[in-house]
């Protein structure tokens, strides 16, 4: 008896008992994918993991939002700040009213990205339990390059933009996956491990990460 002969007699033995011939039958699964995961307070949640990540986070109304912008950006040591066409216009008057000098996306070179002191975006959602953002880049957000190569990220991300987990944060998401826009990631500042398990910061990313959460 060749080898391929008994392995097919020790399936044939092992599948004696399966009586249905049709291996892909469909079988009746009870999903509750993309259901909110029950926190006790969702927005506390994305605090507390962001603040985990040792990333630097603030709460602001709407109404304080560009002066919250400014005064992170002071905190991070950051005075050229590149900004996504389409950044409330509100934030880029406080921007300028703080003493910012603002760069905007034309077609800037990684080179010309990387020598700006940080980006400002929106963002499409964020999980909680995770204390993850996500970018989908419509334009107050700007191409993956400028939330990648710049050495510091203030995010700006409304309350209203906090789900439970990243299922449900799937779900928001779903529009920008059909569209075939690129997402990202972010789960505090980029940091990584070499072989000897040496800490290294801003190698996949922004090595700070701001967040303003707005009311």
């Amino acid at each position: 008896m060749s080898a391929r002969e008994e392995i097919l007699r020790r399936i044939r033995g092992a599948t004696r008992d399966i009586k249905v011939k049709d291996p892909v039958a469909d079988v009746a699964v009870d999903w509750v994918y993309g259901q909110p995961t029950p926190l006790d307070d969702v927005v506390d949640t994305f605090i507390e993991n962001i603040e985990d990540y040792k990333a630097r986070i603030t709460r602001s109304e709407a109404s304080s939002t560009g002066q919250a912008i400014v005064d992170a950006l002071d905190e991070l040591g950051a005075t050229t700040v590149l900004v996504p066409d389409g950044i409330d216009a509100g934030w880029v008057a406080a921007l300028e009213a703080g003493g910012k000098t603002i760069v905007r996306d034309t077609a800037l070179s990684h080179y010309e990205l990387s020598d700006t002191d940080a980006v400002l975006t929106g963002a499409r959602v964020a999980a909680a339990d995770s204390g993850t953002i996500c970018l989908d880049h419509d334009d107050t957000q700007g191409r993956r390059a400028l939330t990648l190569v710049p050495d510091r990220h203030v995010c700006v991300v409304r309350e209203d933009q906090v789900v439970s987990d990243i299922p449900e944060a799937l779900i928001r998401l779903k529009p920008a996956v059909e569209a075939r826009r690129p997402i990202t990631w972010i789960s505090g500042g980029s940091a990584t491990s070499d072989i000897e398990l040496d800490r290294v910061e801003g190698v996949h990313g922004p090595r700070q990460l701001f967040v303003v959460l707005e009311a």
